[in-house]
């Protein structure tokens, strides 16, 4: 049973969530995009004067970081610009620009890289917006999501969110990680290491902390980890299985799926371990909850009315109504930074797909064709979802816009990787 751990087969118990393979695999990530969308706006990003200064292609990657947002697509752009040059806009409207990126890199006498870029309007043929950051060279990939939020930001208005992080669980031979990565999967680095499974990585508001599932103690505990310095506590040992964490939106507390008072239900618990308090008093399962974005209700999946749904009730407790009515199973909620979309995974016929539904209207779309989605997650923007599948006989991460028309395969190698979850925006 350990040894097939991911979140469909063991978090929501359900008698009829067995048996399913889990997915991917991590190593360095290739963004590959496919799908067709509607209106992108066209920019051109030029490769950044003496880049090769740079550990990392920085005009690379700002450009996948903007098209795996589905807004965006890139123009050719030939080299030979850079952020102190005076473009020639009637020739970048030729090739079909509205924008226009360039910029340079240089390295610094303490060994720092200055990188500076500027964005200009093609259309009205005038400047937008330009900055210098000087980062360690480490640094350098964060430096090109950063330039590429601002990008972002500057021509729709939203913020970016490249420069947050994922979190995901690899297993390779007989080891598991916990692995914190940036929003393309890149820069990966492993939070914890362990001979024993790990589940259901959730992150604190803030960012500092991930709760997740651990079977070290050779049982199902929930734990609580600080992302920068690894200092890691328990939160739930209690008797039975303690799984499925899911933060309030504060912070201050957790909500929990604890069976130690026989079934599956329900708890809601402080931050510090204390204040258990169970919040669902069905005699059906019920687990993977998560607050909504006002913490006013909890999302949840129940069988209490025969098969896996999704339900709502609210967050101290209380009648809870049904949610999903598209299909017999519906498991993994997810809602939108702004409450108004929930993401979930349907079964249809023997494929587990992606879904997403309207709240306010009740409309229901499934946004993949794949056989065997999980885990779904939504960016901090609420603009893009993350998710694990299969793609091309590969086991990979997928993002997708929430239409699913610009899907992007993160491909993967080496290592089984499940159960993404996407970080908030960086305080």
């Amino acid at each position: 049973m350990l040894e097939s751990v991911s979140r469909r087969r063991s978090l929501a118990a359900l008698a009829a969530l067995a048996g399913l393979g889990a997915g991917p695999a991590l190593a360095q990530m290739r963004i590959d995009i496919a799908g067709v969308g509607g209106t992108r706006i066209p920019v051109a990003i030029v490769d950044f004067r003496d880049q090769s200064q740079s550990p990392q292609p920085i005009a690379a990657i700002i450009r996948a970081d903007l098209e795996r947002s589905g807004l965006f697509r890139t123009v050719d752009a030939p080299a030979g610009l850079s952020e102190a040059s005076s473009p020639a806009f009637a020739e970048w409207r030729s090739r079909q620009a509205d924008a226009l990126v360039a910029g340079s890199v240089t390295r610094l006498a303490d060994g720092r890289l200055d990188i500076r870029f500027k964005l200009w309007d093609v259309v009205k043929g005038a400047e937008s917006i330009g900055e210098a950051q000087a980062v360690m060279p480490d640094d350098a990939r964060l430096a090109a999501h950063r330039i590429a939020d601002m990008i972002y930001q500057k021509l729709t208005g939203e913020r970016g969110v490249f420069a947050t992080r994922m979190a995901y669980v690899t297993k390779a031979g007989a080891r598991y990680s916990l692995v914190v990565a940036d929003a393309d999967g890149e820069g990966a680095r492993a939070a914890l290491n362990s001979v024993d499974p790990i589940i259901s990585p959730a992150w604190s508001p803030n960012g500092r902390e991930l709760a997740y599932v651990s079977f070290e103690s050779r049982k199902a505990t929930v734990r609580i980890q600080d992302v920068q310095t690894g200092q890691r506590r328990v939160l739930a040992d209690f008797k039975g299985t303690n799984s499925a964490p899911a933060w309030s939106p504060d912070g201050q507390r957790l909500v929990l799926s604890l069976s130690r008072d026989g079934g599956t239900q329900l708890f809601v618990i402080n931050r510090d371990g204390s204040g258990v308090r169970r919040i669902a008093q069905s005699s059906a399962i019920d687990t993977e909850a998560c607050f909504a974005p006002d913490g006013s209700k909890i999302y949840f999946v129940s069988d209490r009315g025969g098969s896996p749904q999704i339900y709502r009730m609210p967050a101290g407790g209380g009648a809870a109504e049904r949610v999903t009515f598209s299909g017999n199973y519906n498991i993994s909620p997810a809602l939108s930074p702004d409450g108004k979309t929930l993401a979930y995974i349907t079964r249809t016929g023997g494929a587990f797909r992606l879904s997403v539904l309207d709240l306010a209207t009740g409309q229901a779309q499934q946004i993949s064709e794949a056989n065997d989605d999980e885990s779904p997650s939504f960016a901090p923007n609420g603009r893009l979802i993350v998710y694990a599948s299969r793609a091309g006989g590969k086991e990979v991460l997928m993002t997708t816009t929430l239409d699913g028309k610009i899907k992007t395969p993160l491909l993967v190698t080496l290592a089984d990787v499940r159960e993404p979850t996407w970080g908030p925006f960086a305080p």
